[in-house]
């Protein structure tokens, strides 16, 4: 089918921007692509700010990272292939309007014709989607051509990019680019019920996950440390990485954010943060306690300024991660950014530990088991603690549905009942945790503290609005079955009217909010509505019927 030129390329990517260092201006946007794309000027500078390593780094040769921003969006409603592929994805994979994703593919190399004696030169893939796996190969394909021929091979990749198929969930799609096709595929909604599904995707295709790094890694220094961050990311903590390089910092972002899965992270990360940001000001504030937030950060003056955030990680120097250390957790504060790797917390976890993937991890290093399948195992553990966490709210949300017989087609359907922290509570000694897992612990504690995170109100309030769009669908259901011609016999022309204007707005809520109606229970609403305006006298009718037309 025919499309509009770059509509194919904006469902997938914002822009590609390069960014150079000029003597004069410092980080520079030299130029982006294609130039219809909208960046603000604030959005240019936060770019230019995000673009390279900070100097302290080092970061010689080719380095690999990724950072996100907030952005203003310029139009005033989501792109259409947005809106068509929200819907059906899970929360965390969703395209988000307030936020720019970046992946960075950074080049730093010595050129003595050049007056600092240093070629630096950044490629950027601008993207409202956080597929930090695809767009990081996308940029390790593009960014090497770039360097090596101009301008002219980005432009031709993002006319390539342009005839790229609409990102779809569930389906493997082929996406075409510098002769060679990314076989690649996106969950769907990694919920509780299909969760098995994160298996079939990290097997089989070229891009496995789109969204997924390699836990193992990321993690191996602190992997006896692994449920005691589970936990602080799951109540929505505040944390801080320092490490030496923006890859190490983002990567481990990422990590934190998606090792509670299939619970979605609801409170603020930063892969990559650096002094010039937006945000500084708040993060530094010691006159309040620091927001729920993730940050990545390698700038040392950070180890002064963040050293009130109650949970610091530090991560040991790439050369040095590869020699485990059975580190305690420190209870003191990092001093400086020279200080020893660690995880810095005063936090009592809540859960005992379970020393079987420990054991099980350390297996693996001593018989070289690949890092893909370390990984895998170490996602599987914490997919499972984490639904045995949220296996007893989901099945006590499912009582606060209303009963079927409550439900009538001729009355406002209703709304679910009010979540109760104390019944929840009183619940979980016949159908807690301990059904499902054999890690003990004070789980009542952790649910009082996740009550009062961003992750219970994203989850309880994306519960609640299923929930009701659910009775929404029932109650049309119940509607387009109830025989209306008999209710007319006794009801005034103006309760007739407001029954149809009623059924009018229903059923353009539904489209207007993406809930999923049968075309059976469509197409029955509209035989209804056509019986009861037959009841109408007919200069009545024609009224209805213009205004049916126009709307």
């Amino acid at each position: 089918t025919s499309h509009k030129t770059w509509e194919r390329f904006s469902a997938w990517v914002h822009a590609v921007c390069i960014v150079t260092f000029d003597l004069e201006l410092g980080q520079a946007l030299e130029v982006f692509y294609p130039s219809s794309a909208k960046l603000s000027e604030e959005d240019k500078t936060n770019i230019c700010y995000l673009a390279f390593p900070d100097s302290n780094s080092g970061c010689m040769g080719d380095t690999q990272f990724h950072f996100r921003f907030r952005h203003i969006p310029h139009d005033s409603s989501p792109a259409s292939a947005h809106i068509r592929y929200n819907p059906n994805s899970g929360v965390s994979l969703l395209a988000n309007r307030n936020f720019l994703y970046g992946y960075v593919y950074f080049r730093q190399v010595k050129d003595p014709s050049l007056p600092r004696g240093y070629f630096q030169k950044s490629v950027i893939i601008l993207s409202k989607y956080p597929f930090v796996n695809l767009f990081l190969t996308v940029c390790r394909m593009i960014a090497p051509e770039f360097f090596e021929n101009g301008a002219l091979s980005i432009e031709a990749a993002c006319h390539e990019i342009d005839h790229w198929p609409e990102p779809v969930t569930g389906e493997i799609v082929s996406l075409p680019l510098l002769g060679t096709v990314l076989q690649v595929q996106i969950p769907g909604d990694i919920s509780l019920g299909n969760a098995a599904i994160l298996q079939s995707v990290c097997s089989n295709t070229v891009i496995p996950c789109v969204h997924l790094n390699n836990l193992f890694s990321c993690f191996s220094n602190c992997i006896y440390h692994i449920q005691l961050l589970w936990e602080l990311v799951l109540i929505g903590e505040p944390i801080v990485v320092m490490a030496s390089s923006p890859e190490t910092c983002s990567q481990m972002v990422h990590a934190l954010v998606t090792m509670i899965m299939p619970l979605i992270y609801c409170g603020e990360h930063r892969p990559y943060f650096t002094i010039h940001d937006m945000e500084f000001k708040e993060y530094t504030k010691t006159t309040q306690p620091p927001p729920p937030t993730i940050i990545g950060v390698t700038n040392p003056f950070f180890s002064k300024t963040l050293q009130h955030w109650p949970h610091i990680i530090k991560l040991p120097e790439p050369a040095k991660s590869s020699t485990l250390q059975k580190s305690k957790i420190k209870k003191g504060v990092v001093k400086a950014f020279d200080s020893k790797s660690g995880v810095y917390t005063q936090y009592e976890p809540f859960l005992q530990k379970d020393k079987a993937i420990v054991k099980k991890l350390l297996k693996g290093i001593q018989t070289n088991r690949p890092e893909e399948v370390q990984s895998a195992l170490l996602r599987r553990h914490l997919l499972e603690l984490t639904q045995s966490f949220m296996i007893p709210l989901e099945r006590y949300m499912a009582t606060l549905m209303p009963l079927h017989k409550n439900i009538s087609p001729y009355k406002a359907a209703p709304t679910p009942w009010p979540f109760n922290p104390e019944a929840f509570i009183a619940s979980l000694d016949k159908s807690g945790p301990q059904l499902t897992t054999g890690i003990k612990g004070n789980w009542e504690g952790l649910y009082r503290r996740f009550f009062r995170s961003p992750n219970f109100i994203g989850w309880y309030n994306t519960r609640y609005k299923a929930m009701n769009e659910k009775l929404q669908v029932l109650q049309l259901e119940a509607l387009s079955e109830a025989d209306l011609r008999r209710w007319v016999a006794d009801k005034q022309e103006v309760e007739v009217v407001d029954m149809l204007i009623k059924i009018r707005c229903k059923l353009n809520d539904c489209r207007t909010r993406n809930v999923r109606l049968s075309d059976t229970v469509y197409r029955r609403l509209q035989r209804r509505m056509e019986e009861i305006v037959l009841t109408l006298p007919e200069d009545l009718r024609s009224v209805l019927e213009s205004n049916a037309t126009n709307s």
